[in-house]
């Protein structure tokens, strides 16, 4: 679906969830780990202390906090909950760089390196540096450039990310394009004025807990993966 005749100058792409599938990639390595529990659950309780740590950070309870450190202290809670006992220190420190390891969508890489033959292509995750680097370097993931909330010292939805990147390549903020798989991500960048894409991903959550398709007529842009955007863009952009 095509709704803005403006091209962007600048595609920032989400990162968890969007590019890479966290969930079937932490509960791969759950399973090798044999800890006797359900890897989905477990996956998805990390997950979901995401927003609340960061929440933490955004309000001033916490200091600047990098998302390793916030994934680790998540981590710590899950595993108290799941009562495992059995991780070593260093075993929990190794679980914890998983973040670090996790695998792009089938249609990622293509549809990036398609995208990039025609526009300037970036991260913008609450992802740290180091992480969105390994990330890449694991996944041959083809960005132009590496933007995270570390950058700007702001956590999306904080407006200081969105606009941070207009301000980097020094360009009005309807110049550059979100795109992501959630709705919340890409509304706070709507009222900020960039241009929105919508990537449906229905299992980022796994096959047990599909995600049904949210309302997007308000955004520029609802596709099914990276190809199709690629498609959609590359096309207008001849």
């Amino acid at each position: 679906m095509l709704k803005n005749t403006l091209l962007p100058k600048i595609i920032a792409f989400d990162v968890f969830g969007t590019v890479v599938d966290w969930h079937s990639s932490i509960s791969n390595e759950l399973k090798n780990l044999n800890l006797g529990i359900d890897p989905d659950l477990f996956a998805n309780a990390w997950r979901k202390g995401y927003y609340p740590a960061m929440a933490r950070v955004r309000s001033g309870e916490l200091p600047w906090t990098k998302i390793d450190h916030l994934h680790r202290m998540m981590l710590d809670q899950v595993l108290k909950d799941f009562k495992i006992t059995s991780l070593s220190e260093e075993q929990k420190k190794e679980l914890n760089l998983v973040w670090h390891r996790l695998v792009p969508w089938p249609d990622t890489v293509e549809g990036l390196t398609r995208l990039k033959a025609k526009f300037t292509i970036t991260t913008l995750s609450n992802g740290n540096l180091s992480l969105l680097s390994n990330m890449a370097k694991n996944g041959a993931l083809p960005w132009d450039l590496i933007l995270s909330a570390e950058v700007f010292k702001h956590y999306k939805p904080d407006p200081e990310t969105y606009l941070g990147v207009a301000e980097l390549f020094e360009i009005s903020p309807n110049e550059v394009m979100l795109a992501a798989a959630h709705t919340d991500d890409l509304l706070a960048a709507q009222q900020c004025g960039l241009q929105t894409a919508y990537i449906h991903r229905p299992f980022e959550f796994g096959q047990k807990s599909p995600k049904n398709m949210p309302n997007v007529d308000f955004f520029d842009y609802s596709v099914n993966n990276l190809l199709e955007l690629s498609q959609i863009l590359c096309k207008s952009a001849l």
